[in-house]
């Protein structure tokens, strides 16, 4: 049963919203002061939390501030009456999750509170996913800290027990495998085997024989029966990586093998049960490869039917500084290097690069750079020369104005060298707006306290007020 906190000074309202949720099965506290609800979410595991815009001394906004510094990512919902939207909505860029106003419909709130604990629910999930890959296979940074990325891992949180076939598209070096083991370890078939089959990299005679098995005399060379890879996946996962690559001749057969559930060994054989989790992936479009004619249509909607689309990295360049620090910090420890930050310029490169190879190639360029390094920063002469040149890449204006800011961010914390009050006064910003900053672009000012500065005009770093 979800706990939900209550504070509100208004007696009438406040237990008029307790009546409402404890009718829905919801355990309820209700309190009128900040203090003491303060005290109760230090001391108490609460889901949620619901507070009015004006309760005393202490607004709504600043004790819900108070909450999340000792509960962090508790959903929080305001209530206002009709005069007070506006503070609301500011409420809700500060870190709310809504507002409803007064006099209110029990039907909303009560929306409202189920879309909130479901939201949350779906947080920690991701996080428990996040983890789960981290444990495992120790490189779960591929995720990085995207909005789009955390979009793809909500997916994965959804589908992870549902045993319908996931498609995974993506381009090279993306990560379909990472997400596809990441779907297994969060999925009922856990503790069975993964299995992982890359139908482009088997010749088309061995392929059927590969998928299904063989048994003795079936050709060849088969001096003895195999099982298949369908048969060593039974009770935990299949994951059939470039699948659009699948022949012509093995399609129709791995489309009966996932409406039967059975596979028939090549050379005949009795066809056998399996309890197989399949998860696709393509660097591909499948639905342009059915146009074209070289994939059938009927197998396209049969392994289509969850698509997660693993957005390249040059539309989610605000991970590109997170991943980068990671992997430094990876290879450094691997190659027992002193290579511990990245140099200022070095940053600018990586950011202005589009990455074709993605995250793969990212990962590469960064262990060069840390294998030829022989002092605790990398340079930008130990990137790679073919690498990090981009002379025909035109971003967005979205893209432009982020790679803009995070560079602008950059050279002022250089300028003051990671000294962040300077930072801030030179760039004209409030000191929490330029820690918000550095956070969203994932700058750590640390990086940069031992960077020489240099005797650059302060004009060069006003911002204009367009």
């Amino acid at each position: 049963m979800n706990k939900i906190i209550i504070v509100d000074n208004d007696d009438n309202s406040r237990d008029t919203v307790a009546r409402i949720l404890r009718e829905a099965e919801y355990e309820v506290i209700s309190v009128s002061g900040s203090a003491e609800a303060l005290d109760l979410v230090r001391e108490t595991s609460f889901d949620m939390a619901i507070l009015d815009l004006h309760i005393d001394a202490m607004d709504g906004i600043h004790l819900m501030e108070q909450i999340h510094t000792c509960r962090p990512g508790i959903p929080i919902l305001i209530l206002t009456g009709h005069g007070s939207i506006e503070s609301a909505v500011e409420a809700m860029k500060k870190g709310a999750l809504g507002y409803i106003t007064k006099p209110f419909i029990p039907r909303e709130l009560l929306l409202q509170v189920e879309r909130g604990l479901e939201k949350q629910d779906l947080i920690e999930e991701v996080v428990r996913l996040k983890t789960l890959v981290k444990e495992r296979y120790g490189f779960d940074n591929i995720v990085g800290n995207s909005d789009k990325m955390q979009k793809v891992m909500e997916q994965v949180s959804m589908a992870a027990n549902i045993d319908s076939v996931v498609c995974i598209e993506g381009e090279s070096g993306t990560g379909k495998e990472l997400i596809a083991r990441t779907l297994h370890v969060a999925s009922r078939v856990r503790n069975g085997p993964f299995v992982a089959l890359n139908c482009a990299a088997i010749s088309e005679t061995l392929l059927e024989s590969e998928l299904f098995g063989h048994v003795k005399g079936a050709f060849t060379g088969a001096l003895k029966s195999e099982e298949g890879m369908f048969r060593r996946a039974e009770g935990g996962s299949l994951f059939l990586d470039e699948i659009s690559e699948l022949v012509p001749s093995v399609q129709p057969k791995l489309l009966r093998v996932l409406e039967e559930k059975s596979v028939r060994p090549v050379g005949g054989g009795q066809s056998v049960e399996v309890d197989v989790r399949i998860i696709t992936a393509s660097n591909k479009k499948l639905r342009d490869e059915v146009e074209k004619g070289n994939f059938r249509e009927d197998l396209f909607y049969r392994i289509h039917v969850i698509p997660i689309f693993l957005p390249p990295l040059r539309e989610r360049k605000e991970s590109i500084p997170f991943l980068a620090r990671q992997f430094l910090a990876d290879h450094a420890q691997k190659m027992n290097k002193k290579a511990r930050r990245l140099a200022p310029g070095v940053m600018h490169k990586l950011l202005d690069y589009d990455w074709p190879g993605n995250v793969r190639e990212l990962k590469n360029t960064v262990e060069y750079a840390v294998a030829m390094s022989t002092g605790d920063v990398i340079t930008e002469n130990l990137l790679l020369q073919t690498e990090c040149q981009n002379e025909d890449a035109f971003p967005t204006l979205k893209e432009a104005r982020s790679q803009c800011e995070c560079s602008y961010i950059s050279r002022v914390i250089t300028r003051t060298a990671g000294n962040v009050s300077k930072a801030a006064k030179l760039a004209g910003r409030y000191r929490a707006d330029l820690y918000k900053l550095l956070h969203k672009h994932d700058i750590d000012p640390n990086d940069y306290r031992q960077v020489k500065t240099t005797n650059l005009d302060e004009k060069t770093f006003i911002p204009s007020n367009e």
